[in-house]
């Protein structure tokens, strides 16, 4: 008994390891990133306040198509979060995987819904953030991968 209840104190004792924090202002590395057949942003900057379990994720970007912004808030916990983008209803689920912060969304649009599964992962040194991305709809399906380098 008196081995059990010092193996629960030392565990209690130990560390636990915090999940990766995303928070701070990052800006596309186009070199690193594969848009597959879409072209690449001119401009991707996103800032993250990243205070577990709220994710509040502001996103501008900008190509030839003009600029679009949108601010998301969700929540780690796996439940699920509304967002309004370009005028459109987001229902998002986000949840931790390990180390890896998964979000996975849908939305509908003109030509149908659209089912995103991003999978965000933080570097060691938390300067590179890796956003490996499934697109599925009416056009077919779709990887991308987004490489964030922090300002």
């Amino acid at each position: 008994m008196f081995r059990r209840t010092i193996l629960i104190a030392l565990a209690a004792a130990l560390p636990c390891a915090a999940a990766p924090n995303f928070g701070g202002k990052w800006k596309l590395d186009p070199a690193k990133s594969d848009f597959g057949p879409l072209p690449v942003p001119e401009v991707f900057k996103r800032s993250i306040n990243h205070e577990e379990p709220n994710l509040e994720v502001d996103t501008t970007q900008s190509g030839r198509q003009g600029e679009v912004t949108s601010k998301m808030k969700y929540t780690t916990d796996g439940k699920e979060s509304v967002n309004t983008l370009r005028g459109a209803e987001v229902k998002s689920v986000v949840k931790w995987d390990g180390d890896t912060l998964v979000v996975t969304y849908k939305r509908e649009t003109q030509q149908g819904e659209i089912n995103v599964e991003e999978r965000w992962a933080l570097s060691e040194d938390g300067k590179v953030t890796t956003i490996n991305s499934k697109i599925s709809g009416s056009f077919g399906d779709l990887d991308m991968k987004t490489v964030l380098n922090k300002e």
